[in-house]
């Protein structure tokens, strides 16, 4: 592997690093918050509204509701509704032959006049069902009917006052009871051949035939440490305006109806006038207008009904839920997929895409789930998913600036360390090697000594004045000292053509030898070098020049090239002098090599023989590299 990629790699893995344990601590926040129910109601909203935006279904007509509404009292002028009209609906009802008929409404003492022909009523027909209550203030069921046709109405509300759960079956001091609901499927679907038996998977549940309906327990889907005594299971409501075929009383006693709604069906008598308020509060469905987000009990009980037959005969979805790992485990997955949306956009703007399109799949897909009969957390799946996207973008950005900062001190360094290198540091070796000479008498060393020194104050101010002009970031310059600043936006051959020039004006021993200079500087693809690029290119002519004045001894002839071969640039000086035999790195040399590695090129510094040196430095000119 390239070194630079593995560099890169690295700095990636140190990044991601930065994020992973906030991330961490985010989705271990959440999970510990979903485990003590401070994300209930959240879930619960989520659930709702997932259930109410579902597609419209039919209308079941296996069902049909009478409703006893508020025309029928007026009509009545009595209420509760006496027990003769309920023996005769009952009477008429059975003359159109029904599977079974459910009496929703509480019948524990007489309701004169008629009681007489209510009981009778009662006795005559035994696919009737009436209803008593059992939890937990007791309501008696008719006294003339045996166990078999009653059924309690209990309904288990959540500590929001919300309706999502039916029970189905409960122990009670006298005997095992079954609802309502329950008790009409049951007769119901025994004409189908399909009996109420214990489940297989799990032994405490029901089923019919081969439908095991999905037992409630106390961590049941958004639910925490909820009681889940007697056998419950989550409702899963009809959607859409029209659930089922409502009728009234006077339709029925008026003859305003199609018998076939009737003969064969379910058959529900209850309550749907408001005044009387048999009301049960639920937001999966679209609510009655009367009454905002509340249905009628009588409704509530078809839909339990319609639940349990529509899943054994039409194979509709019951509610499910995973198992608990399996709920945990898919809300640490969006949370290390939130990781991953913030450690590959890194910007905010980026970020907000994704996230946002993470959230509409999360949110798509939980509904889709929910549609197929599986409720899954989305709620703490969606905030581990916002937190760590977002929590972690801010952290990565705060990151790069950190990093910027630091990269952009360290570049003014190097600049600064390469202006200083280039041009007073030769001048401070110039002074050091007159104090080291013993050729000259201290009367003509002295002025040449102050001569130098007085150029490298001249210099280091210059850099001085340089540096507080130019902001860092906004630096497309090169200082080359006596006040003399190239625009590195310029062509490269005009400015590498200025610091040939530039250099060789310097005052360095060997330059005064030479009598042969050869320059060629041609017009380059420059599309793909950035100014730090040009810069090192710059840096490295003026290196390799000054090399040349400086250890060049008895130079004659200079060769500078900057051209194009075989799909490479090459920028070479060759000299013919004495030269030094060590090519010792040193920061220089280091510098070039690095600039090679950026530029996915070659450098070297050879010695020719019999005598001069080469310095070269070449780059690909093809733009697939930059890929």
């Amino acid at each position: 592997m390239h070194p630079g990629a593995w560099r890169k790699i690295k700095e990636e893995i140190a990044i991601w690093r930065v994020g992973t344990l906030p991330a961490m601590v985010m989705i271990a926040l959440v999970i510990i918050l979903r485990l003590t129910g401070s994300m209930q109601s959240l879930e619960w909203l989520a659930f709702d509204n997932f259930l109410r935006i579902r597609p419209e279904e039919p209308i079941d007509e296996r069902i049909l509701l009478v409703g006893i509404n508020e025309e029928d009292i007026r009509n009545l002028q009595d209420y509760p509704i006496p027990d003769r009209n309920l023996a005769a609906l009952l009477l008429k009802l059975q003359s159109y032959n029904p599977r079974v008929i459910g009496l929703d409404i509480y019948r524990d003492f007489p309701v004169e006049p008629g009681h007489t022909e209510l009981v009778a009523a009662f006795q005559k027909f035994s696919n009737l069902i009436a209803i008593e209550k059992v939890l937990p203030e007791k309501i008696a069921p008719p006294p003339a009917l045996p166990p078999e046709q009653l059924g309690f109405a209990d309904q288990i509300l959540d500590s929001d006052g919300k309706l999502r759960r039916i029970l189905l079956g409960t122990p009670t001091p006298e005997a095992y009871k079954l609802s309502l609901s329950l008790r009409l499927a049951k007769v119901y679907l025994a004409d189908e051949s399909l009996t109420l038996e214990n489940g297989i998977r799990d032994r405490a549940t029901m089923r019919f035939g081969n439908t095991e309906l999905p037992r409630f327990l106390p961590n049941t889907g958004g639910y925490v440490r909820t009681d889940a005594g007697g056998v419950q299971g989550l409702l899963n409501f009809r959607s859409g305006q029209e659930r089922f075929r409502i009728v009234s009383l006077t339709d029925i006693t008026s003859n305003n109806f199609n018998p076939e709604w009737i003969r064969d069906r379910i058959v529900i008598i209850g309550i749907t006038a408001p005044s009387r308020k048999d009301f049960i509060t639920t937001a999966a469905v679209r609510s009655i207008k009367p009454a905002p987000g509340r249905v009628y009990g009588v409704e509530i009980q078809a839909h339990a009904v319609s639940q349990i037959i529509s899943a054994v005969l039409d194979s509709r979805p019951l509610l499910k839920t995973w198992d608990t790992i399996w709920e945990y485990l898919w809300i640490i997955a969006w949370g290390i997929l939130g990781i991953i949306i913030a450690g590959l956009t890194k910007s905010p703007l980026t970020n907000l895409v994704f996230f946002s399109l993470a959230g509409f799949i999360l949110m798509g897909l939980s509904y889709l789930l929910l549609i197929w009969g599986w409720w899954v957390p989305v709620i703490p799946a969606f905030l581990v998913l916002a937190l760590n996207s977002i929590e972690l973008t801010a952290l990565y950005q705060y990151d790069f600036a950190l990093r910027s900062g630091i990269k952009v001190r360290q570049a003014i360094i190097e600049q600064t360390f390469e202006t200083i290198h280039n041009g007073p540091l030769q001048s401070l070796a110039k002074v050091l090697k007159l104090v080291r000479s013993r050729d000259l008498p201290i009367d003509e060393l002295l002025p040449q000594l102050e001569k130098e020194i007085e150029k490298l104050n001249y210099e280091l101010r210059g850099i001085d004045e340089y540096l507080q002009r130019e902001p860092p970031t906004q630096d497309t310059s090169l200082y080359l000292g006596n006040s003399l600043i190239l625009n590195l936006k310029d062509p490269v051959h005009e400015i590498l053509y200025q610091v040939y020039s530039h250099t060789l004006e310097r005052d360095f021993p060997c330059f005064k030898t030479i009598r042969v200079k050869i320059r060629t500087f041609e017009p380059i693809d420059e599309r793909f070098l950035n100014i730090e690029h040009k810069r090192g290119l710059c840096r490295f002519l003026e290196e390799a020049l000054c090399n040349v004045g400086k250890h060049a001894t008895g130079v004659i002839r200079l060769e500078v090239t900057c051209s194009a071969s075989e799909g490479w640039y090459t920028l070479s000086i060759v000299d013919d002098g004495l030269g030094t035999n060590s090519f010792k790195e040193g920061r220089g040399t280091q510098q070039f090599r690095n600039l090679a590695r950026q530029l996915r090129g070659k450098f070297r510094r050879v010695a020719l023989f019999p005598r001069g040196s080469l310095c070269e430095l070449s780059w690909p000119a093809s733009k697939l590299w930059w890929r």
